[in-house]
């Protein structure tokens, strides 16, 4: 009798626990509502730290910063300039160079991504901030082409647990109806950070040297770095509170348990627990450390298998490795491809101020129109198709002009138009997958549009340059991928969606435990004041 009125105590204990505990545990992980650190200002330091990063990938791809080789013509030589100078590189070279921090991206990406279940992923974004500031500070100190490319490649790890987490904060935080403006917003300092990293690479090289464009970028990442450990560190959707005793509980023993709890009844995993714990505390350190790494391999295995038998995640992924292949590549020979063609005299300025209006206008006008569209993700490839192939025509009618000012012109409206594929595509990337399998989803598809995309563009089209020797046939030799780019994402229209962003997420994350993960903007009153009452009741 003892034991049945017992048994029937635990269901009404464990109903009612979430109700009870929320308030606790959401203070112990949220910013209170009267802090100043708000939903917008999240949004803003992750776009300052974004916009810092692509402004390092447009300083090094300026004129001033990268420079150009010593020349010698008719008897006469001159001096080469900035890095490609003063370690006398090919073009090879210098476009490996240009892509070498993506080595050290593309193998930690995935690493923080895991990562993100068993650490707080805001102190990740901490650690891959501190990194980058001091591999970044090194660059400014180097000594030959090996050294700086060694020091780009920890550029690549700093950068890579960022790129991982950010989109899905931002995700959690953004307001229901702005989901895809406020992603357009954080992916907008993107083109804004390549092009003033051309303007401040270019009067920074010229005017003292290119180490100092590497040494104040440092400086004004130090700050960031260090935020990311004194503030109070925020949860993802999906993932268990990783200082709770409940969340390590669930995680170690949740798993062990539960096929017990299902064909033994529910005194016997108590038992069983508690034996488990006795037996862990008697094991070896070794033994437990390399249980856990086998445990976290094992699950980042179960995790990339969802991944790759996701199509439309997939299909995503392969329209935008093409597209980044052809964006990669107009980064970084852009301005020499101005100055080759068209003799500009400040082709920094001008592909800076280019890429920075139509990056911003293009990248918000996407966001806000999928939101106009009611965002989905077939809308979502509507959209990138079309923009795509549009925007890609405009380009490669620009590249057939004679005059400067006509392929100004048509070059603007083509970017204008491919910009607006980046809130779309980083959209459909958070919403095809299930909550914890966010950052997985953005680092494989960091990895992937990195490692088949702009990281063989850049040498290849040096390559491609130096065998035919002009640059306005391999500019349109380039622009031609952007037609492959856009039929692919044609094809993610008539793929099976399903928005997964509410999915219920994996056992490691309790009913009580999700209601720790509520994000800056607070929408769970109403949902807070039922549960109470149905405890009353």
């Amino acid at each position: 009798m003892a034991q049945e009125q017992e048994n029937e105590a635990k269901p009404q204990s464990s109903s009612s626990q979430p109700s009870v505990e929320p308030d606790m545990d959401t203070k112990s992980i949220m910013i209170p509502t009267t802090s100043w650190f708000t939903p917008k200002r999240l949004l803003g330091i992750f776009c300052v730290i974004n916009m810092l990063n692509y402004l390092d990938r447009g300083a090094i791809a300026s004129n001033g910063v990268n420079g150009s080789r010593r020349t010698c013509e008719g008897g006469t030589c001159k001096p080469g300039t900035g890095i490609q100078g003063d370690f006398n590189l090919t073009n090879f070279e210098d476009g490996v160079l240009s892509s070498a921090f993506m080595v050290g991206l593309l193998l930690a990406s995935p690493v923080f991504a895991s990562l993100a279940k068993s650490v707080n992923p805001f102190r990740l974004i901490g650690v891959g901030l501190s990194v980058w500031t001091l591999a970044t500070l090194l660059c400014g100190f180097s000594f030959n082409f090996w050294f700086i490319a060694l020091c780009r490649m920890l550029v690549g790890v700093g950068e890579a647990s960022f790129i991982s987490l950010a989109a899905p904060f931002i995700d959690d935080n953004a307001p229901a109806p702005q989901k895809t403006a406020w992603l357009s917003i954080f992916y907008m300092c993107i083109p804004a950070g390549y092009a003033i990293g051309y303007v401040y690479g270019g009067l920074v090289g010229s005017h003292f040297g290119w180490r100092y464009a590497f040494w104040v970028e440092a400086i004004l990442m130090f700050p960031f770095a260090i935020l990311g450990f004194v503030m109070k560190p925020l949860q993802l959707k999906g993932f268990a509170p990783t200082d709770s005793e409940k969340a390590l509980t669930v995680e170690i023993v949740g798993s062990e348990v539960q096929g017990v709890e299902a064909s033994n009844g529910k005194d016997e995993p108590l038992s069983l627990k508690s034996e488990f714990r006795d037996k862990s505390s008697l094991e070896p350190s070794k033994s437990k450390s390399a249980t856990t790494i086998l445990d976290q391999f094992s699950r980042f295995l179960k995790d990339m298998k969802e991944l790759l038998l996701n199509k439309v995640f997939v299909v995503n992924v392969l329209g935008y490795i093409a597209y980044n292949f052809v964006l990669g590549a107009y980064s970084y020979w852009g301005p020499k491809v101005g100055y080759s063609i068209y003799h500009m005299t400040n082709a920094d300025m001008i592909f800076g101020g280019i890429t920075v209006v139509c990056g911003i206008f293009g990248t918000l006008g996407g966001g806000f129109v999928l939101d106009f569209m009611t965002s989905s993700i077939s809308n979502a490839f509507k959209l990138l198709s079309v923009t795509t192939f549009i925007g890609g025509a405009c380009c490669f009618c620009a590249f057939l002009f004679r005059t400067e000012y006509g392929f100004l012109a048509l070059f603007a409206i083509g970017e204008l138009l491919v910009f607006a594929t980046q809130g779309p595509v980083n959209y459909v990337c958070l919403r095809c997958v299930k909550p914890s399998l966010r950052p997985l989803s953005m680092a494989m598809s960091t990895v992937a549009i990195h490692i088949f995309g702009d990281v063989p563009s850049s040498p290849l089209v040096g390559v491609l340059q130096d065998n035919i020797n002009n640059w306005r046939t391999t500019a349109l030799i380039l622009t031609t991928i952007f037609f492959p780019a856009a039929a692919i994402w044609f094809i993610g229209i008539f793929l099976r969606s399903v928005d997964r962003y509410n999915e219920d997420s994996e056992v490691e994350v309790s009913s009580v435990e999700r209601t720790s993960t509520t994000p800056l903007f607070e929408e769970r009153i109403p949902e807070t004041s039922t549960s109470h009452q149905s405890q009353q009741c």
